[in-house]
């Protein structure tokens, strides 16, 4: 087994895995704050790091069908939401190679 390499971000608010409170993303990488996921609200983000995926599964989600992998802390292995790899709705498009990280599974900091 490797070394774990974490990336550490920098600025005033940054969004943590709850659990192990490795840094997950930046707020400048919100798109949007109005989804929901499994758990309750939900943010759509540009970039993440300090995650792995999850194999490719298609989903069906409230905004229709999508081919999504799961996103785990790279740190904890705690899941944390998902990635859209392809959306089949050309209104969802927007998505793909997108984020979804659950409120309920992040910390706020600098808030």
């Amino acid at each position: 087994m490797g070394r774990l390499f974490i990336e550490t971000l920098s600025g005033p608010r940054i969004f943590k895995c709850r659990y192990c409170k490795v840094d997950s993303a930046s707020r400048d990488d919100v798109v949007s704050k109005d989804f929901q996921g499994r758990y309750g609200r939900a943010y759509l983000f540009r970039n993440v790091v300090n995650i792995s995926l999850g194999p490719i599964e298609e989903r069906q989600l409230i905004s229709g069908l999508h081919t999504v992998n799961d996103v785990y802390c790279s740190s904890c292995q705690q899941i944390l939401g998902w990635k859209y790899d392809k959306a089949y709705e050309p209104s969802q498009k927007y998505k793909e190679g997108m984020y979804i990280l659950e409120r309920e599974r992040m910390l706020k900091e600098g808030w």
